[in-house]
């Protein structure tokens, strides 16, 4: 078993920074009455409190979905190597300088309307907790011990993992 680490307020915040700007993509699940509905989205931002900022179409399933029920379970991950979970809530805004903040050109795929689309909204996600685990030696290493492991029928985990309080 690998080593365990509980991170609290602003270490707790770093190791968000870390991973979720390193894997980028998430799966966003919101809440609609029966189950859980997942997407991917791309994080824009991560701000100095640990708040992750995305962009979205107001008329998207998700933002229906916040509206209703504002609690947010993301999800990250990168084989072998990073995982994040955070639950918290979502807010949605339409703030023109927000969205001309975080606009960059790939979000055009999903708004082609571009940075003045009016459907264009801002989704900002506040955590309150999670888990983390990533490997200490990087991915090679975690490939190689697991590999290792697999062979000689010993444990030869490289991992680190906690969980995140806000």
């Amino acid at each position: 078993m690998g080593d365990h680490k509980d991170l609290t307020d602003e270490f707790a915040v770093d190791k968000i920074k870390d991973l979720a700007a390193h894997i980028k993509t998430c799966m966003f699940c919101t809440y609609n009455e029966y189950r859980i509905q997942s997407r991917p989205m791309s994080v824009q931002k991560i701000d100095d409190l640990g708040q992750l900022w995305f962009l979205s179409d107001r008329n998207s399933g998700q933002n229906a979905e916040i509206t209703l029920n504002p609690m947010v379970e993301i999800f990250f991950a990168e084989p072998h190597d990073k995982f994040l979970t955070l639950h918290g809530t979502a807010s949605i805004s339409y703030d023109r300088e927000t969205i001309e903040e975080l606009w960059n050109p790939a979000v055009k795929i999903w708004m082609p309307g571009g940075v003045d689309d009016p459907n264009l909204s801002v989704i900002k996600f506040v955590p309150e907790d999670g888990y983390y685990w990533n490997n200490k030696n990087g991915k090679m290493v975690a490939i190689a011990k697991m590999t290792a492991a697999l062979v000689t029928g010993k444990t030869m985990d490289d991992g680190i993992e906690g969980s995140l309080k806000l």
